[in-house]
């Protein structure tokens, strides 16, 4: 993807933040707490915020929390849902990209980024991210991925196309899109090797909710109507075919995956 696609793609939430917050999973607490593990302190700063789905995992677990985000849409339905948990007075919610964070030197332990490391321009965000860390603070990237090891999953995976199940949505393709490509640009000898980890989740889920779920991808909201109508119809009727989803709730089976650097 260029960088015009990038910047269509990643700006493309807003317009569907109320669906997101609705049908976004939240994130494996196990994994989050890898994520934070060996931080110099709990001072954490969730980037690229959007709804809020990780920071209401991150209050959840205690730490002192900051979430930034760019979309005032998206910030919005962070904040409902702050209010909904009652921390919203506990978090600081501010506007600000990963390009551009509004807090000052070493003013945090931990930067985390839910399903939104791979939107941020690294050879500007890798500075400004080094900046707000702490000296051996940690940079964490998690993304919620399908787990396509389960044969319905897979088979969900070819009908739905790239657009709806795309890079860094199966547990393989995470593993090669994040091995490098996601981590700071600039300033990268300041940061340690990755490492990868991932972690058993699962969403409760209806066909209806995870044909929803899916047409919130950036993918799928930035293509031309006609076509994606006919491409939730191929995974409506897919699901429909399936024992396993064809009636009632069920488990997605999922895995929350983490890319850890540590700050030198």
């Amino acid at each position: 993807m260029d960088e015009g696609e990038r910047l269509v793609h990643a700006s493309s939430f807003g317009a569907a933040a109320v669906a997101y917050a609705e049908h976004r999973p939240d994130y494996a607490q196990r994994a989050v707490r890898w994520a934070l593990e060996g931080a110099p302190g709990v001072r954490v700063l969730d980037l690229g915020a959007g709804t809020g789905k990780l920071t209401a995992t991150l209050v959840a677990l205690g730490v002192d929390v900051v979430a930034v985000e760019p979309d005032p849409a998206m910030s919005s339905e962070l904040r409902r849902a702050l209010t909904g948990i009652g921390a919203l007075q506990g978090v600081r919610v501010l506007s600000g990209s990963a390009e551009e964070i509004p807090l000052g030197d070493g003013a945090v332990d931990v930067v985390v980024a839910g399903n939104a490391m791979h939107w941020f321009d690294m050879a500007v965000a890798g500075s400004e991210i080094a900046r707000v860390l702490a000296p051996n603070g940690v940079l964490a990237g998690l993304w919620n991925v399908m787990d396509d090891g389960v044969e319905w999953v897979e088979g969900l995976a070819e009908v739905s196309g790239s657009a709806a199940i795309g890079p860094r949505d199966t547990p393989a393709s995470w593993r090669a899109e994040t091995a490098g490509m996601h981590l700071p640009k600039t300033g990268a000898a300041r940061f340690s090797s990755p490492e990868q980890a991932e972690f058993p989740h699962g969403q409760r889920r209806t066909a209806d909710s995870l044909v929803a779920t899916l047409g919130t991808r950036a993918g799928m909201l930035v293509m031309p109507d006609e076509e994606r109508e006919a491409t939730l119809g191929r995974i409506r009727a897919y699901l429909a075919s399936r024992p396993e989803t064809a009636r009632g709730e069920f488990t997605l089976p999922m895995r929350t995956a983490v890319l850890r650097v540590r700050r030198r």
